[in-house]
């Protein structure tokens, strides 16, 4: 299993990380533990020491199951990550009751990598006025936080704010060959590596989207290696960044974590060649996209609530990536029902102000047509 070495610190951790957050399920919901714990069986003999779990995962479940899993192996050969979850913390006693309450759920006497969990400009504002940090600080000084960082999930001018608050031990951020722009992006890796900041990445095949390609965007890949997935593709792309140290992946299968493991036990940064050729799919799948909507969000507010770049964004993603099933998942039961295209009254204003000049109110009718006809068909 290929090893990277966090410098502060020098832990040497496994590239691959398990992300204990798709545990495959019981027909109650529950975690199923004879087949989650097989799965970290065959990642651990296989050489990955690295666990990411949190307080919210699995309904809560997640943190107790990994912490027993965990008992069974020697506390010296494994990394343990969780993260505070910042929507419980209303004053500084709440992070304080929240740790202890996790290293008591973890069966731990300390955390390995401990974040601040998706962080975004509100979170941050709160973590920082409360004083959290510091006392995150604290504890890694008593020895039971040994690395102490943030996830993210908001623009790149929040995680610049957030890198240069303090001396972080390392940052977690969403980056695939999809996703430079998206959140911090490459431009907030490349901040982090400016800083001596290690990075840890989630979502690196951006969950799931590009692990099944179109079958004719995927012959770029397989024109030059036939027998490789794209997830393999992906994963590959990512592990070519340097200061990458770890590649979390949430596994939800036996065949994910076998692929996995495969992936990187002995890895191979992308050549020239390979790296030529995922720019070529990043350019095809971009070249389905509905419209040119970047979400610079002068339209909004919409006088009649259309979160108008949000329906764009379901919209394209469709299109880029075929995804039935997630996008029917998205939009019946994540997107808000009063901020549908269905609610615009084509009033015109977003028109107005529009710098792409994108027809906005006929996209709105044609993708909440296509969405609804998408809906009809999977009943």
């Amino acid at each position: 299993m290929n090893q990277r070495v966090f410098p502060k610190s020098a832990a040497k951790v496994s590239l691959l990380g398990f992300g204990c957050m798709r545990f495959p399920l019981t027909e109650e919901g529950r975690i199923d533990r004879n087949k989650s714990s097989a799965m970290l069986d065959y990642a651990y003999l296989n050489g990955v020491t690295y666990f990411d779990t949190a307080y919210p995962y699995h309904d809560k479940e997640s943190e107790l199951f990994v912490g027993e899993y965990l008992k069974k192996y020697s506390r010296d050969t494994y990394y343990l990550a969780t993260k505070l979850p910042c929507w419980e913390v209303k004053i500084l006693d709440d992070a304080k009751a929240m740790f202890v309450n996790q290293l008591n759920r973890l069966q731990q006497d300390y955390v390995d990598f401990y974040m601040l969990h998706a962080l975004s400009a509100s979170s941050w504002a709160s973590m920082r006025d409360l004083g959290v940090v510091e006392y995150l600080m604290s504890l890694k000084e008593n020895g039971k936080i040994r690395h102490l960082g943030f996830s993210f999930h908001d623009e790149y001018k929040v995680f610049e704010e957030i890198i240069h608050y303090c001396n972080w031990d390392f940052c977690q951020l969403q980056l695939n060959y999809m996703d430079t722009r998206e959140q911090a992006g490459i431009k907030g890796y490349e901040l982090a590596t400016s800083l001596g900041i290690p990075v840890v990445v989630m979502e690196p095949i951006k969950g799931g989207s590009i692990a099944k390609l179109p079958d004719d965007i995927r012959s770029v890949f397989t024109e030059l290696r036939p027998d490789d997935s794209a997830a393999r593709w992906a994963m590959r792309w990512v592990g070519t960044l340097d200061n990458v140290k770890v590649i979390l992946s949430g596994m939800s299968t036996m065949e994910q974590v076998v692929e996995n493991c495969e992936t990187f036990a002995d890895f191979k940064a992308l050549d020239e060649d390979e790296r030529n050729a995922v720019i070529r799919v990043e350019e095809r799948l971009r070249a389905r996209i509905k419209n040119g909507c970047t979400a610079c969000g002068y339209c909004m507010p919409c006088p009649f609530g259309v979160d108008i770049p949000g329906n764009f964004k379901v919209w394209n993603d469709y299109a880029m990536y075929g995804n039935k099933g997630e996008v029917i998942w998205q939009w019946t039961q994540q997107f808000n029902p009063d901020s549908k295209a269905e609610k615009c009254s084509e009033c015109g204003a977003c028109e107005a102000v529009c710098p792409q000049s994108l027809s906005i109110i006929q996209d709105l009718k044609t993708l909440q047509s296509e969405f609804d006809q998408l809906v009809a068909e999977s009943k």
